[in-house]
């Protein structure tokens, strides 16, 4: 496994981390709701890992609501994508840069955008 600085976490001690994982540098992993990436994921430069959302009503806004992120294995993510609370990515998966993902993503899928939407699958060659 590779890191390079700086990282970011809330606490660090829920995080999960497979084998052969790249984070580049500058990552922030919000991870009060907890976060697992899959062995050969690749997380690009800024990439913000967000498991904590605040609640919609005004009068309960400071409350937070911590949802789990799991990321899968052989996951490429893009530079500057965000990944917000309680979202899996499936298998193979590619989030493009700049891209926030706001629900999950099926295996062997490209997804781009704000909010992300599946733009391809990927077939193993």
């Amino acid at each position: 496994m590779t890191i390079f600085p700086p990282f970011y976490s809330d606490f660090g001690k829920n995080i999960a981390l497979g084998k052969g994982l790249f984070i580049n540098s500058g990552c922030k992993f919000q991870d009060q709701g907890g976060i697992t990436i899959g062995d050969g994921s690749l997380i690009g430069h800024n990439v913000v890992l967000a498991t904590l959302n605040h609640d919609l009503r005004p009068s309960r806004r400071v409350d937070m609501h911590p949802a789990p992120i799991v990321i899968g294995r052989n996951v490429w993510i893009g530079s500057n994508a965000i990944v917000l609370p309680g979202v899996t990515v499936g298998d193979n998966s590619v989030i493009a840069a700049a891209s926030v993902v706001t629900k999950d993503v099926a295996a062997d899928t490209v997804v781009v955008g704000s909010p992300a939407r599946a733009v391809r699958t990927l077939a193993e060659d």
